[in-house]
């Protein structure tokens, strides 16, 4: 069997999705992970290449071993061989952990492991071993390979811009670490919640107003709108503690070669960035930028 995920970038709603404020968020398209499986009879064995292919080697097998788990069997009750190619970058905020239980999922539901009705919730637990706990708006993305408009715990649909924004991601020179980063946002929470839940409003805000400004014509308050969107998720962040140092210097250095609005993708604290620009950006800069319209 084979099966292709792609990464996901957030345009707003991260950790607030948490606590159920909504987020939107969309595959990325140059960025994917490809599993292979062939049931050759021998023990189980994998390969890894692709351009951060060595990063799953570390990762696949604690996943392997818990998706088995978590239906009763272990490693000894397969035989057979993986190829995985990989260019989503762990710890880069678009969606590697996510995109790997996906694969896995998908591999469990060939086997007969899971039903197609199993394998969302299952792929979100799955990713629990990473994020401690698990929106699951990755692993939605990761199955639709679609924009999408996500809840927790509500309706998922899907977004398609009305208009094509000139928007990019960039990596920021750090990994981040998910968990790391929820861990902190719920110990904000702990020390003051009235701040906390004035963080998510404003979160929540951005998302509907982000919402807005994509079904609006460019032309008319479409793009202010979306940077003002992007530009309000971005002090969310702030008031978390995880928009400074490394990302911060980066961000910085966006806005100063003509960025209207700049924010992390993901967790924040290292990882990618989400750039939106009125017109091409610098020739010397586009090298390092990712472009997410097609």
């Amino acid at each position: 069997m084979e099966t292709t995920v792609f990464g996901k970038w957030i345009l707003a709603g991260e950790h607030a999705v948490l606590r159920g404020c909504p987020a939107l968020v969309f595959p990325v398209f140059a960025k994917s992970l490809t599993l292979r499986y062939l049931d050759d009879g021998k023990d189980l064995s994998a390969d890894f290449d692709g351009e951060h292919g060595s990063e799953m080697r570390l990762l696949f097998w604690g996943v392997i071993e818990k998706a088995l788990e978590m239906r009763g069997r272990s490693r000894q009750d397969v035989r057979g061989h993986f190829q995985i190619t990989n260019s989503v970058p762990v710890g880069a905020g678009l969606g590697a952990s996510a995109a790997l239980c996906v694969g896995v999922g998908r591999w469990m539901q060939w086997s007969g492991w899971l039903t197609e009705n199993e394998i969302a919730e299952f792929c979100r637990e799955l990713e629990n071993l990473f994020h401690g706990e698990s929106s699951g708006v990755d692993i939605a993305v990761a199955l639709s390979a679609k924009g999408l408009r996500f809840e927790r715990r509500g309706n998922r649909t899907e977004v398609e811009p009305a208009w094509r924004p000139q928007w990019y991601l960039s990596y920021s020179g750090k990994r981040g670490v998910t968990s790391e980063c929820v861990s902190r946002v719920k110990a904000l929470w702990q020390e003051d919640a009235s701040l906390g839940e004035r963080i998510d409003r404003d979160m929540r805000e951005a998302v509907m107003l982000a919402e807005k400004a994509l079904q609006a014509n460019e032309a008319e308050q479409g793009f202010d709108q979306l940077a003002e969107a992007i530009n309000k998720a971005r002090t969310c962040f702030e008031h978390w503690g995880l928009a400074s140092g490394e990302i911060g210097n980066h961000i910085q250095m966006l806005v100063n070669h003509g960025a209207y609005a700049v924010k992390p993708t993901g967790s924040g604290d290292g990882g990618y960035v989400l750039s939106l620009w009125r017109k091409k950006p610098p020739a010397d800069l586009q090298a390092a930028l990712i472009p997410l319209s097609r």
